[in-house]
């Protein structure tokens, strides 16, 4: 059994919130009681509560490869997540520089095609 503490996100979650709902179809939510982000019903990310807290958030294997390698003392997984597409990151300890571009990818996994090519048009229009 997990223990769940239900407290109340803290400022560096918020920070999550505000660079993620700059995405096209991020809404807040819940998944398994805690504060998430999704994209069309889909998870972006979620805030976990349990003993060790941090905020799971979607990534593909090989970034998550590199992320683990790159920086063990923010970014780890658990036994429950080695088979998700997904990495823990301790948000108290994470550069906050490194969050948006770690948020745009995950949105880009979880967003449908025709939002991510929507989202894309003007830069391209820009060149």
């Amino acid at each position: 059994m997990v223990l769940q503490t239900h407290t109340r996100p803290g400022p560096e979650y918020r920070r999550v919130c505000e660079i993620a709902r700059k995405l096209p179809g991020v809404e807040e939510s819940t998944s398994y009681g805690t504060p998430s982000l999704k994209v069309k019903g889909r998870i972006m990310c979620r805030l976990r509560t349990e003993a060790e807290g941090a905020l799971a958030l979607r990534c593909d294997f090989l970034d998550r490869q590199i992320l683990l390698q790159a920086d063990p003392d923010v970014f780890f997984v658990t036994d429950h997540y080695l088979n998700y597409p997904m990495v823990l990151i301790r948000l108290d300890k994470v550069r906050r520089t490194a969050l948006p571009d770690l948020i745009r990818r995950a949105w880009r996994l979880v967003a449908p095609p025709k939002l991510v090519a929507e989202y894309d048009a003007p830069k391209k229009q820009e060149r």
